[in-house]
């Protein structure tokens, strides 16, 4: 039965409190279209998403007229490009290039799975895709890259994390005329998922469908309102009022969804329950921490409020969904979120302390600008150290962080729409190169061993 006051609460959300549909995510399997002639590959790759996405946008466009619900982002993720290009001699980046001129052709605004997973070692294709990154963000607009350097099962490959801290110091360099936008279309990480509908980290993992649609919601601003209507609350009342919160938002999102999913023909395959924020006023997780009592987001009592709210979020969502999927959490984007951007530059968050976040949140160290003369060695070590953190604690960490090329602590990059601003901050100097420079594969955790 429809509830009159459920749907206005729903068009305060959307009108008041920031709600949105971050995107929906066509995810298409290429997995038909390998061939060794790379340009017929290419010419593969272009009908088949082209062909699967030809409708996304328009789909898309049509429910949110109908619903009344933004759907900010409209986008594609592929299979591995490294698993389809194993079987070409040629250079890669061809099919960055056919898949940005596939994205643009179809009204897409970002395309996700110039990828490589290499968490035990380097298949075919492998090295040659990933030394190709920097080249192909840089010639392309619509494509991320992201490369997979650890599992739980697998444990760290530290020759991955040596080669990444260098490319993503040379994706900074190659796009320097473009604030080192490069560097924040990549993401590395471990144990990443098939079924993660966000940028820049998506790809079409090899066990799923041929085509699907995935969705990923999002809603800070209205986890902060409801909340702010309980000033008085104790902790156990704020984490129910936390999951009663997600539970409304994740049922637009299975609706929006299902609808898709239906309208295209095609699977649909889950709602990603991450609440990932913006750089608009009212729509920042950084806030709800302080809504729920601290000073400022990064002073003590952070990772305590972050591991509560992500607790919540997933116990909430889980029970408004028939398939919960992706990373499901809370992201800590600071470039992207109005009040991690404060926090960052009044000093009272540091990347120490977001290292200890990420170990209570999805999914790691998210856009962080740091200075341009941070050597490839320390972006290396800090990706290994993020990998440590997801391996321990089975779950997925990534790293996206910036290199401003030419800046120091204080300066700001600014790139506008979602991906906000980021202050420059402060990064320990001390050496990691001996560590990073032994390199081999950093054993999986004894909990690994669970067969």
């Amino acid at each position: 039965m429809i509830n009159l006051s459920d749907i206005l609460e729903t068009i305060r959300m959307i009108q008041d409190e920031c709600l949105d549909i971050r995107t929906i995510t066509m995810g298409i399997s290429l997995l038909d279209c390998i061939d060794a002639d790379i340009d017929v590959a290419c010419e593969k790759v272009y009908k088949k998403i082209t062909t699967c996405a030809k409708d996304l946008v328009r789909v898309g466009e049509e429910i949110e007229k109908e619903y009344g619900i933004p759907i900010i982002n409209k986008r594609i993720s592929v299979t591995p490009i490294s698993i389809i290009s194993a079987a070409c001699k040629e250079s890669p980046v061809k099919f960055a290039i056919t898949m940005d001129k596939a994205a643009e052709a179809v009204g897409v605004n970002l395309i996700g799975g110039y990828s490589a997973l290499v968490q035990k070692g380097f298949a075919a294709g492998d090295k040659e895709l990933i030394e190709s990154i920097p080249e192909a963000l840089k010639v392309t607009s619509r494509v991320c890259s992201s490369v997979n350097v650890g599992s739980t099962k697998t444990g760290i490959n530290l020759d991955a994390c040596k080669i990444m801290g260098r490319i993503v110091k040379e994706c900074a360099e190659a796009t320097v005329d473009t604030n080192c936008f490069g560097a924040a279309k990549l993401v590395v990480f471990c144990n990443a998922v098939e079924d993660n509908p966000f940028m820049a980290g998506a790809f079409h993992g090899v066990g799923e469908p041929d085509c699907i649609i995935n969705v990923g919601v999002s809603g800070p601003g209205v986890v902060r309102a409801a909340l702010a209507k309980h000033p008085n609350a104790d902790i156990n009342e704020i984490a129910g009022i936390i999951k009663t919160t997600a539970y409304k938002i994740t049922r637009v999102g299975q609706l929006v969804g299902v609808t898709a999913s239906e309208r295209l023909g095609v699977p649909f395959g889950i709602v990603d329950l991450s609440l990932a924020p913006t750089p608009a006023v009212g729509d920042s997780v950084a806030h709800i921490l302080e809504e729920i009592g601290l000073e400022q987001c990064g002073c003590p009592g952070t990772t305590a409020t972050l591991a509560l709210l992500n607790d919540a979020v997933k116990k909430g969502g889980v029970m408004a969904c028939s398939s919960v999927g992706g990373l499901s959490g809370a992201f800590i984007p600071v470039s992207e979120d109005a009040g991690m951007i404060d926090a960052a530059k009044s000093g009272c968050l540091t990347l120490e302390k977001l290292e200890a976040m990420t170990a209570v949140c999805s999914v790691g160290l998210d856009m962080i600008v740091v200075p341009g003369d941070t050597t490839a060695d320390t972006i290396a070590a800090l990706i290994a150290d993020e990998a440590a953190i997801g391996m321990v604690n089975s779950k997925t960490t990534a790293v996206r962080v910036i290199p401003a090329i030419g800046m120091d602590v204080g300066e700001e990059l600014d790139w506008g729409g979602l991906f906000g601003c980021g202050p420059v901050m402060k990064i320990n100097t001390y050496s990691p190169s001996k560590f990073i420079n032994r390199g081999g594969q950093i054993p999986a955790p004894l909990h690994s061993l669970k067969n």
